[in-house]
Order: C-alpha cells, then sequence, then structure tokens
C-alpha cells in the first residue's frame, strides 16, 4: 500500500493538541507531527490536556510514545527549527527530519517530498507564519480517512490526504 499523509490546520494550538491527543489515542501515536510557530522561548508549550486531572499533554504524550522519529528528543532540546521567511518553529514527530533538511526551501519545500504540491504547500506555510498549527499524520490512505475524521472533528480546516513521493 502507498504510503500517505493526511494534514490539517488549527486556528489554536488548544485544538490541534486535542486532536493529537485523540489521534494518540485512537493508535496513530508514532505517525503523528505538528508544526506551530514558537514566538517566545524556542521550546513548545506544554498545554496540560483535560484541566487538572495530571494527564499527558498531547506534546508530552507524542514524545513518550515515540513520534519524534531521528531527533533525539524535546527533553534534549530537539524538535525547534528555525525556517527563513517564518522564523522559529516547534517540529514533533517525523516531520522534524524533513525540516531540518528543508531549511532554504522552508515548510513548503519540506512538504513537496510529502506530496503536497507547492502552491499548496505555500498555503500551508503562510498559516504556519500566521500562528496556526499544522498537524500531519502518516500511514497507509484508507487508515488515513479515520485520521481526517479525527482532525476535522477538532475544527481543522484544509485537511486534505496526500500521497507521499518516493
Amino acid at each position: 500500500m502507498m504510503e500517505s499523509v493526511a494534514l490539517g490546520i488549527f486556528d489554536t494550538r488548544d485544538e490541534a493538541e486535542r486532536a493529537a491527543l485523540d489521534l494518540r489515542n485512537k493508535g496513530f501515536d508514532k505517525d503523528i507531527s505538528i508544526v506551530a510557530r514558537d514566538e517566545e522561548t524556542g521550546k513548545p508549550e506544554q498545554t496540560r490536556m483535560g484541566g487538572d486531572e495530571g494527564g499527558d499533554t498531547a506534546i508530552e504524550g507524542i514524545t513518550t510514545g515515540g513520534a519524534l522519529g531521528g531527533i533525539a528528543g524535546l527533553a534534549a532540546g530537539a524538535g525547534a527549527l528555525v525556517i527563513p521567511g517564518i522564523g522559529p518553529l516547534v517540529a514533533l514527530g517525523p516531520i522534524a527530519g524533513l525540516l531540518t533538511g528543508a531549511a532554504t526551501g522552508g515548510l513548503a519545500g519540506g512538504l513537496i517530498d510529502w506530496g503536497v504540491p507547492e502552491s499548496e504547500g505555500k498555503h500551508y506555510e503562510e498559516d504556519v507564519r500566521q500562528g496556526k498549527v499544522m498537524v500531519t499524520v502518516q500511514g497507509s490512505e484508507p487508515r488515513l480517512n479515520e485520521a481526517a475524521d479525527v482532525l476535522r472533528e477538532y475544527r481543522a480546516h484544509d485537511v486534505k490526504i496526500y500521497q507521499k513521493n518516493r
């Protein structure tokens, strides 16, 4: 089966993190990526999910779930990138490795490898530049329909499934 990616944009970090937590609970934990501007410290916010019950945050859950792929881990400072034209980003999950090699092409250039047309990638890049949060999920296309539904359930827009370039 062809490897694909579902991608959606969230207006708020809270919506993105709730969607990521739900996706993790549905078994997508190693396949979730989050990209967001980091305008303050160069480190991601750790917003606790579900109030003060002491549960995982979405970012902690993704980190401990092994989604950081080829980078050393968030606790060691990995995941913070600077992309020209956007500035400091927090990139968690498989997309972090993709973006480290895309510094000159920006976020849009990195997304081309995931089958996102350049014009659409520039749209996603502009959304992130404006402070929105991108969430992606990798997998086989039949399963990604479920992931896309979860993204929409948490108010993601521009949700699409792309076939990765090989």
